[in-house]
């Protein structure tokens, strides 16, 4: 693995855990083995760095819900399917959706790159609701709150180990299906219709 992907790695892992202002050049390249200067040399300062990592973060997230999409039917199968690649992702590689909670703490400028990659997506998503309310395959609801509660469910409480901790929880794979199967049943319930 090169130096320059080592220090992404590194880097997405700080972000997410101490924070963006908590990560300093000095202790990632000592947790590294290198020098302060090799890492200014691939990203030219902390700012490069720190627009290297969302982008790549962003990149991967927008891979993995996009490949899932792909993969699933037209209906509550898309719905469950972005889902359960959200969670996947939020067990595999709980870094990435921890540094987009950090990235809202960031605001601009980070917060708009993270969005130019993102945006496509959502707005896919939106007008997928959208044609499935008017439809009538989806419950009537505003598919933008639906998006963020399903947002807010996934990166908050997945990623935020004291609020687990706070109801008595700690994330492993038995809570982390609780938590999808919990997310998904208030899903249903906003978009599906009872029978």
């Amino acid at each position: 693995m090169s130096t320059k992907h080592r220090v992404i790695l590194a880097a997405t892992i700080a972000f997410a855990d101490r924070g963006v202002s908590g990560t300093s050049l000095d202790a990632l390249a000592a947790e590294l083995g290198v020098t302060k200067q090799t890492i200014l040399y691939h990203f030219g300062s902390k700012d490069g760095l720190i627009t290297q990592v969302l982008t790549e973060a962003a990149a991967e997230l927008l891979a993995e819900l996009e490949a899932a999409i792909a993969r699933s039917q037209p209906g509550w199968d898309r719905v469950e399917a972005t889902i359960r690649a959200s969670f996947a992702l939020a067990i595999r590689r709980p870094e990435l959706l921890g540094l987009l909670r950090e990235v809202n703490r960031l605001g601009q400028p980070w917060s708009a790159l993270v969005l130019e990659v993102l945006s496509p997506l959502v707005e896919q998503a939106v007008a997928y609701l959208e044609s499935g309310m008017e439809s009538g395959q989806f419950r009537s609801n505003d598919p933008r709150l639906v998006l963020v509660s399903s947002y807010a469910a996934v990166t908050g409480v997945v990623t935020d180990a004291e609020v687990l901790r706070a109801v008595g929880l700690e994330l492993d794979l038995r809570v982390a299906a609780g938590l999808r199967r919990t997310l998904l049943s208030f899903l249903r319930a906003a978009l599906i219709e009872d029978p």
